[in-house]
């Protein structure tokens, strides 16, 4: 009888142990304030007020032009904003799309920040959802510091999240998760002075250590903007081929921006 007592005291006792670890958990867990987004409920041109556009040929040997407020390579139908790739002769380039920025208009220092998106697949794609440190004109790449929420290329059945700063040389470490991506996902990091998590519907499947003493900068203590595009070829995914059909679209349902809430 008294083993029996002690065994039900014991599971008692445990299974309190259990609610208080479980409750003491949910208290840990932050609680995020919405302070910047874009839902798309609107037509047309994205809002200028919040969205400014990279134009021509930028980075990684890529293949596009990126379009300045162009409605055929970037547009809100739907209730989604749209970024379509073009194979087409504009300027010199035989390949169009558009690349999103909220740089000089928006910028921000830790938070959580989301976007639920529908990619499309295919060689030489390379559709992104990234943020670049505010500084960048002053300091350079990747001096700045990169935070990249999603990338995918070509047909992977999975997506990239990754960090790249500088520490005497340019370093990078990231993780893939898989993915379909041709369905709507929600991409997202929550970052704060001491880590960044990335997430994939809402799961975490990567984290990695952002404090200065341990990469060597400020660069993710300071603030960062976000980018949307859809490059078309470059160093990564390579060139587009015979299979690859155009035009191809990004859709993006929304874009959100929180930060933690003071308690």
């Amino acid at each position: 009888m008294l083993n029996k007592i002690f065994t039900v005291m014991k599971k008692v006792i445990l299974l309190s142990a259990v609610i208080l670890l479980t409750c003491c958990g949910r208290e840990k867990e932050a609680k995020w304030d919405l302070v910047w987004s874009d839902e798309f409920e609107y037509s047309g041109l994205p809002d200028s007020t919040k969205w400014g556009n990279e134009v021509g040929f930028i980075r990684n040997n890529e293949l596009q032009y990126y379009t300045e407020r162009r409605i055929e390579n970037s547009v809100v139908h739907d209730g989604n904003l749209l970024i379509i790739g073009r194979k087409e002769r504009f300027d010199t380039a035989n390949y169009t799309s558009a690349s999103l920025t909220t740089d000089r208009k928006h910028a921000w220092t830790f938070g959580k920040i989301e976007a639920r998106m529908k990619l499309p697949k295919g060689q030489g794609m390379w559709p992104a959802f990234w943020m670049l440190g505010q500084n960048v004109h002053e300091l350079g790449w990747p001096e700045c510091g990169e935070i990249d929420i999603m990338e995918h290329i070509n047909n992977d059945n999975f997506v990239h999240g990754t960090l790249h700063w500088y520490n005497k040389d340019h370093l990078s470490s990231g993780k893939t998760a898989p993915c379909d991506v041709t369905q709507y996902h929600s991409y997202a990091i929550e970052w704060d002075s001491d880590s960044i998590k990335w997430l994939l519907d809402g799961k975490q499947y990567h984290q990695l250590p952002v404090k200065s003493e341990i990469i060597g900068n400020q660069a993710f203590q300071l603030p960062f903007y976000i980018i949307l595009n859809l490059a078309i070829g470059g160093s990564w995914p390579k060139d587009p081929d015979e299979t690859t059909q155009f035009p191809d679209t990004v859709f993006v349902d929304y874009v959100r921006v929180y930060q933690k809430a003071e308690e």
